[in-house]
């Protein structure tokens, strides 16, 4: 590396004036199991609310990180003691939200957590009533999206979460003071997230994960431009697969899975095994 010379403002103002801010982004929930849902919505929490409004009043949300657990080595090396990474970990993620004037927000994660409590399936006005945890795919979600954006919309980063649950509900304070807007906080578990885009057509056109594709520059590759004109998209299904796979043109999916023509991705670099 050489060593710093003095430079020009100019040479660094468009770096630095071009900063991500923190006041653009957006939240949906999504991917609730079905009984949940039904569970929510004879409570009047229905899918608008879920899937639109609980987003739109988040007033406080977080870009999510990891972590790597490691365990320790030594003896590969004389004298050196090494790290291997083993587990990779999700933080938690504290959502704080408005309160609206029908206190759905409320109710919308007091019913979400206690549902999960309810395996019991006695009545909670029961003098005896104890709690029994539901399975955990009875009340995880695994579609609910975080967008970070700016307000040119020009750039964005996607989370999609799997495993998401309410873990804890804050206790939100009330009192006879100046009146102000009430919040609630929410902390949820993430079992882990995708960074980038998850749907099947952004990885049809190989713009999943943060790939660059046509979205951003209208240009391709050129391998993965004429992967794209010689695969087409099958269902996951039909190859014993899920999500999306991709085979040659003009060839039958069987005649692909004989000759181990399926492939994972739009530019046929990953092949399946």
């Amino acid at each position: 590396m050489p060593a710093p010379k003095p430079r020009k403002i100019s040479d660094f103002k468009p770096t630095l004036t071009n900063l991500a801010q923190t006041s653009h982004y957006q939240l949906s929930f999504g991917g609730l199991p079905t009984a949940l849902r039904q569970h929510l919505n004879v409570r009047g929490i229905g899918y608008r609310f879920i899937t639109e409004t609980s987003g739109l009043l988040c007033s406080a949300a977080a870009i999510p990180g990891s972590s790597f657990a490691t365990a320790d080595i030594v003896g590969n090396y004389m004298g050196v003691a090494e790290k291997f990474a083993h587990t990779r970990q999700f933080t938690e993620i504290q959502l704080e939200f408005y309160v609206d004037h029908e206190y759905k927000t409320i109710k919308f994660f007091e019913h979400w957590m206690e549902f999960i409590a309810s395996g019991s399936g006695a009545s909670q006005a029961d003098e005896g009533y104890y709690f029994r945890m539901l399975y955990p795919e009875d009340y995880k979600c695994n579609q609910t999206k975080l967008i970070k954006f700016d307000r040119d919309y020009d750039n964005h980063i996607e989370y999609t979460f799997f495993g998401m649950f309410p873990q804890s509900l804050n206790s939100t304070p009330v009192n006879y003071g100046n009146s102000e807007i009430l919040k609630a906080t929410v902390t949820f578990n993430v079992d882990r997230y995708i960074a980038g885009r998850a749907d099947s057509y952004s990885i049809y056109r190989g713009v999943d994960d943060n790939k660059q594709g046509t979205e951003n520059n209208n240009t391709v590759v050129e391998d993965a431009s004429q992967s794209q004109e010689n695969l087409v998209p099958v269902r996951g299904s039909t190859v014993g697969a899920s999500g999306v796979r991709f085979i040659p043109r003009g060839v039958s999916v069987a005649e692909a899975i004989n000759s181990g023509q399926v492939y994972r991705d739009i530019t046929g670099t990953s092949r399946e095994p």
